[in-house]
């Protein structure tokens, strides 16, 4: 089975976990989501990481298009936009900004316990890709804060999720008000890594 299916079956986007995480990220940045359309979206936003080979890679980033498309269905072209621009790396290689759905994904990740998410992660084999992907996702960069570098480049499963959560929280207050995105970098290939993967 690969990755992303297991991430939304056990892991990190797990269907039923994972969307009562963005609700409440979507609480405490916007207010009681009464909008059943957004408790849809919560739901598909990530499914399309189903069969993918990866969660962080050029296949795991596509994962938007599958909830965009459920959402465009039933609600029509705003919401599918809303929902396609929940990543915010695939915004970043697109030229757009994120949606507000965005911010409550990430704020997910930082209120889900370190007790749940971590056995989650690890089960999949999302952990390591994800471990090894933040430290690449900063070079030339420079978001992260010294404390939060070290952190994230210790090694240690435990102490490099206390650096990203306390990095994504600082991405959230730093644009969560539609501030230009500058920290986060495009993962799209430069001529010299293309087909050297």
């Amino acid at each position: 089975m690969r990755v992303g299916t297991k991430s939304v079956l056990i892991g990190a986007h797990c269907f039923f976990i994972h969307p009562f995480f963005v609700a409440a990220g979507w609480l405490r940045l916007n207010g009681i989501p009464w909008d059943l359309r957004l408790w849809v979206a919560f739901f598909v936003h990530d499914l399309g990481y189903v069969g993918c080979p990866n969660v962080e890679g050029p296949e795991g980033e596509e994962h938007v298009h599958l909830g965009a498309k459920i959402m465009g269905l039933l609600f029509g072209d705003s919401w599918a936009d809303f929902t396609l621009r929940h990543s915010r790396h695939w915004a970043k290689k697109h030229g757009v900004s994120v949606s507000r759905l965005c911010y409550a994904d990430k704020m997910a990740f930082v209120l889900t316990p370190a007790w749940l998410y971590m056995p989650m992660a690890r089960a999949t084999g999302e952990l390591a890709e994800y471990m090894a992907k933040s430290r690449d996702r900063q070079v030339g960069g420079g978001a992260f804060n010294e404390v939060e570098r070290a952190q994230v480049e210790s090694g240690d499963a435990a102490t490099w999720l206390c650096g990203l959560k306390s990095y994504t929280r600082r991405w959230i207050e730093q644009h969560r008000d539609g501030a230009e995105d500058k920290w986060t970098i495009s993962r799209v290939p430069s001529a010299g890594q293309i087909g050297t993967r």
